[in-house]
């Protein structure tokens, strides 16, 4: 890790701003933080899948809840999805 810190220093030098490489230097610098604290705390993932997961229901619900006949309704189904969503996570 150190010698890629070391090559992104020496890059950032180099490589002129508006350049592809010269953007990748700079985008990776500025998330150096993250990046170490991602690979030194192994609880950590490196995507975030389960989220995205978990709030699949509402996505698609929320198309659905735009055509609900009644207010009744809507509450209803939104209370369903709450409730199953609950239990299954």
């Amino acid at each position: 890790m150190d010698d890629f810190k070391n090559w992104l220093d020496y890059q950032s030098k180099r490589a002129a701003p508006k350049t592809p490489l010269g953007k990748a230097v700079r985008y990776c610098r500025n998330q150096w933080s993250k990046l170490s604290a991602f690979l030194l705390d192994g609880r950590l993932e490196i995507d975030n899948n389960r989220g995205e997961r978990s709030i699949k229901p509402f996505v698609i619900g929320r198309k659905n809840w735009l055509f609900s006949n009644t207010p009744k309704g809507a509450t209803s189904s939104a209370t369903i999805l709450c409730n199953s969503n609950t239990i299954i996570t």
